[in-house]
């Protein structure tokens, strides 16, 4: 996917003033990783395909789960967190035990209008208590699939929906989780990177 094509299939799903957003999102990112290590700087070049969509397409994969929390887990920069803020109406809680992520995360939400809609939590997730189990659970680039369900599974219910950008080890990520835990495990190939997998569980639960 072009970075032509990452913005287009953004402005045709989210319109232009989401997508104007997302731009600004985006500077802000570049901007701050001139401070601090958020992205890689061989990615900036390709910032809407690497970073911006591929975190978008998350979006539609949530559709059909309940109302509620949008948590997303070690946010750092602010992906999928920041985006899936600006392209919903959902409420979402960012966990990142970083300060210097912290404080971008919580500055990023005010300079974009959006930190009404934002919460950002200083700690590991393991410390996190929602007021009741989160709708939706993402997370990018953070742990090995069983882990990262061990870690969160009191935030959640069988009703919550988790989606897992897993790049080419999804699926066998996938296979190994289902030694540990019951569920629905999907794998969706991603729009951006086509070897890539997007882990998509519902009903989750120890075995």
């Amino acid at each position: 996917m072009t970075e032509d094509d990452a913005r287009s299939w953004v402005r045709e799903r989210y319109g232009v003033s989401r997508e104007t957003l997302l731009s600004q999102f985006g500077d802000l990112l570049v901007s701050e990783s001139e401070q601090q290590n958020l992205i890689a700087r061989s990615t900036l070049d390709t910032l809407w395909s690497r970073h911006l969509t591929d975190s978008a397409q998350l979006v539609p994969l949530s559709e059909g789960s309940g109302e509620g929390i949008w948590l997303d887990v070690g946010s750092g920069a602010g992906l999928p967190g920041i985006v899936v803020a600006i392209l919903t109406e959902r409420p979402v809680v960012l966990v990142e035990p970083r300060a210097k992520r912290v404080a971008f995360l919580r500055d990023t939400a005010e300079q974009l209008g959006i930190a009404n809609r934002v919460t950002v939590v200083a700690s590991r997730v393991e410390s996190y208590r929602p007021p009741a189990p989160v709708a939706i659970v993402s997370a990018r680039a953070v742990a090995e699939l069983s882990a990262l369900i061990l870690s969160t599974a009191h935030c959640t219910d069988s009703s919550t929906v988790w989606l897992l950008p897993k790049g080419r080890s999804a699926q066998s990520e996938v296979d190994a989780a289902r030694a540990k835990w019951q569920g629905r495990f999907h794998v969706e190939p991603s729009i951006t990177q086509p070897d890539s997998g997007i882990v998509v569980a519902t009903q989750i639960g120890a075995r």
